[in-house]
């Protein structure tokens, strides 16, 4: 007796965003008779023994697999129960409905390809209709319309350029004029100090000239008063009258005119040198005022110009700092957008896989569970095999002995085959490539008494 297997593939991959599995399995056999094929997850099994009813094959795809065996029939009704062989009835007719299914949709599809194959021969690009759907002519106008964008687009940069170096050139000059009139209302303030200065100069010069005045208008009246004096005196000395008398001299006026008129002008030339003293002393220190304010007026505006350009400089950089952070926002909110795109895409696609994964578990789970009723069943088979092989080897046996009884010539031969039975499961990518590959090993021995009886005619 030998039992063969034949190794399979599964192969796992993506087809319309849903996993699917393709499993394979051979037949085998042994000997000529009646035929029991249990399938399971990436393996056939099957069995024969005298009769000549036979049955057999399964079915797999994306919602799992089918299995079928066919009920012993013959001579031996009494090796499978009524039950079981009802199940089996079930199973070929499921495999029945499940056949007539792939050849209705094997047909469907059949027609849909015919379909899709007359509707691209009426509509595709190369049939005639197809040239009213040509949208090559709209491509020029296309990239004219993009010319157009760009052009448009570049031309606004500029405006907004443009606009950005008047808005900066009317801040300067708003600057420069608000500099300009700081220093014009502290040169205004400088002048109307120096006013009130002149004003006390002049107060001054007005009060020495009154004093001049007066002292004018007196010596003029002394003058006046003198020569009155002096022509009286003449007048009294023009007669005859010859009076002499022991006096004491007389003052002379005209000394005392010249002593009092030298004093008078020392009083006077004291005067001007006070004032003339005093207002060189107040134009110095308001000279060295204005020479020192003119001083710092110049380092001031030399400090404010070179602030100025410092802060026209720092503005422009600033400006600079500013466009360069508003693109690279404008980059970062793209980048942002794009990688939550695909953030999006690839999560999206890791829950659809997550998905597959399940429902290839859940499958995978279904199917172990059907591979370990199947194998129960096949060891249940076996079983009854072995049982009916004991059977009928002890029945061949028994024959033997009663008709070679006693005679030298009955031998036995005892013949054991040992069968090694090697299914390989393989898992494929959609690209070809072996992901994993695993090896179930099952060794079984069997063993067949032939008799060969050999009867002496005696002479």
């Amino acid at each position: 007796m030998s039992v063969r297997f034949s190794s399979t593939s599964r192969r796992l991959g993506s087809c319309g965003g849903a996993g699917s599995v393709r499993l394979s399995s051979g037949g085998a056999g042994f000997g000529a008779g009646n035929t029991c094929s249990v399938p399971g997850i990436g393996s056939g099994f099957s069995c024969a023994f005298g009769g000549s009813s036979s049955a057999g094959g399964y079915g797999g795809g994306l919602g799992g697999g089918s299995a079928s065996c066919a009920a012993f029939t013959g001579n031996e009704h009494g090796l499978l129960s009524g039950n079981e062989k009802v199940t089996m009835q079930n199973l070929n007719d499921r495999l029945a409905s499940y056949l007539e299914n792939v050849r209705a949709l094997e047909e469907a599809n059949a027609d849909l390809e015919q379909k899709i194959k007359g509707w691209y021969e009426k509509f595709g690009p190369g049939s005639c209709r197809g040239l009213d759907h040509d949208y090559s002519r709209y491509f020029p106008i296309i990239e004219e319309l993009k010319n157009q964008i760009i052009s448009a687009t570049t031309s606004n940069a500029h405006v907004v350029l443009q606009n950005d170096n008047a808005r900066l050139t009317a801040d300067d000059f708003r600057l420069k004029f608000e500099n300009e009139l700081a220093l014009h209302q502290s040169v205004e303030a400088d002048i109307n100090g120096l006013r009130r200065v002149l004003d006390e100069l002049t107060l001054c010069r007005t009060d020495l000239e009154i004093q001049l005045e007066t002292l004018s208008e007196e010596l003029a009246y002394l003058k006046k008063n003198h020569e009155e004096e002096m022509k009286a005196l003449q007048c009294a000395a023009g007669g005859n009258v010859n009076v002499e008398m022991n006096a004491a001299p007389g003052v002379d006026l005209t000394v005392l005119l010249n002593n009092m008129r030298a004093e008078y002008e020392a009083l006077a030339e004291q005067n001007r040198r006070d004032a003339e003293a005093w207002f060189n002393e107040k134009s110095a220190s308001l000279q060295q005022q204005i020479s020192d304010d003119a001083g710092a007026t110049t380092s001031a505006r030399n400090e404010l110009t070179e602030m100025k350009r410092t802060l026209q400089t720092l503005e422009i950089e600033l400006q600079s700092l500013l466009a360069t952070k508003h693109s690279l926002e404008g980059s970062l909110t793209e980048t942002e957008s794009n990688y939550c795109a695909q953030l999006a895409q690839i999560q999206a696609q890791i829950g659809a896989l997550e998905e597959q994964l399940h429902q290839v578990r859940t499958e995978t789970e279904g199917q172990k569970l059907e591979y370990e009723q199947l194998l129960d069943v096949k060891v249940h088979l076996e079983k009854e095999i072995e049982t009916y092989c004991l059977l009928i080897d002890g029945e061949d046996g028994s024959c033997s002995k009663s008709k070679g009884y006693g005679g030298p010539g009955n031998q036995t031969k005892d013949s054991s085959k040992t069968t090694i039975v090697k299914t390989v499961v393989e898992e494929i990518d959609p690209r070809g490539k072996v992901l994993s590959s695993r090896v179930h090993t099952v060794e079984e021995k069997a063993t067949k008494v032939n008799n060969k009886n050999e009867q002496r005619v005696p002479s």
